[in-house]
């Protein structure tokens, strides 16, 4: 892990953590009495956006490397920072978490084998099909420290110690915030070099494939029947797919291939982007709704 991962990963912990500070148990209990919002969670993640980003890949003319990427990112799951957006936003925050940790588990088997068989498909990629391993002891390590740890702390702290959680919540949790945008900034000073005119077609199809992703979740979502919190959530899980674990397996598998870890270095900076955007006009949208 670099400084920036471990600097994301303490940013992301505080942030988990101060989210589980306004959450009880009763509000897990509630998500598994009804499962209809893991299932239409997962569909849009590990059968919508794959099989969505394997048609456009068909289509477009692109390097071989960069439809690798492509599909290996709609491969992944949502990550942690997806709980964080979905509470910023008002949106589920306990069916987020509960989505989080179902998908975690499904990409073990669910990731390596989308992956293959997109690749494998695809003409432009056939070349790069190779024998996919996710560790599980990787995946169940980063659920365990950036999710399951802060947020059991947070739970706890609540449970035990209202008190002290009401006075910790807000400062914490602006805290946490701004020390992402600062990640965001200082991820995009050092990427710098990478800013330039020929890396516009590339941010486009970063553009739309997040969008879709956004858009599968919604109609997923809807077609459900699910409320606008859990929807919320649904389209955030969705939306922002763990792009930190596209980039540990193409360096690990892809020796760090340069086109591969542009489409995943923009998909992490992006799908932040989007997020907080969403967030933000979810919070104004009950806000009005409040008056």
């Amino acid at each position: 892990m670099d400084d920036r991962q471990l600097a994301l990963s303490v940013v992301l912990v505080a942030m988990v953590f101060s989210v589980a500070l306004e959450l009880r148990v009763d509000d897990f209990r509630r998500v598994l009495t009804t499962p209809r919002g893991i299932v239409a969670g997962l569909i849009p993640q590990f059968l919508l956006l794959p099989v969505a980003s394997w048609l456009v890949t068909l289509v477009l003319d692109l390097p071989a490397d960069v439809e690798a990427a492509m599909l290996l990112v709609a491969a992944c799951p949502g990550g942690s920072l997806s709980n964080v957006i979905t509470h910023l936003g008002g949106g589920d925050t306990a069916l987020s978490v509960s989505l989080s940790a179902v998908a975690g588990v499904a990409a073990l088997v669910l990731t390596p084998f989308n992956f293959s068989w997109t690749v494998a498909t695809n003409p432009a990629t056939a070349d790069w099909l190779r024998e996919l391993a996710i560790s599980p002891n990787e995946i169940a390590s980063s659920l365990l420290v950036l999710l399951a740890l802060p947020m059991a702390a947070g739970l706890a702290l609540a449970q035990r110690a209202p008190a002290l959680a009401a006075r910790l919540r807000k400062p914490l949790s602006r805290t946490s915030l701004v020390a992402l945008f600062a990640f965001i900034v200082i991820g995009l000073y050092r990427d710098r070099a990478l800013l330039d005119l020929a890396i516009l077609p590339l941010f486009a199809v970063v553009v739309g494939q997040n969008a879709a992703g956004l858009a599968l979740g919604n109609l997923c979502a809807r077609a459900f029947g699910l409320e606008a919190r859990a929807r919320r959530a649904v389209v955030i899980e969705a939306g922002m797919q763990n792009a930190g674990l596209a980039l540990g397996i193409i360096a690990l598998q892809f020796g760090g291939d340069v086109g591969m870890v542009v489409i995943a270095s923009l998909w992490g900076i992006w799908h932040i982007v989007t997020g907080l955007g969403l967030a933000t006009y979810w919070r104004r949208l009950d806000a009005r709704s409040d008056l």
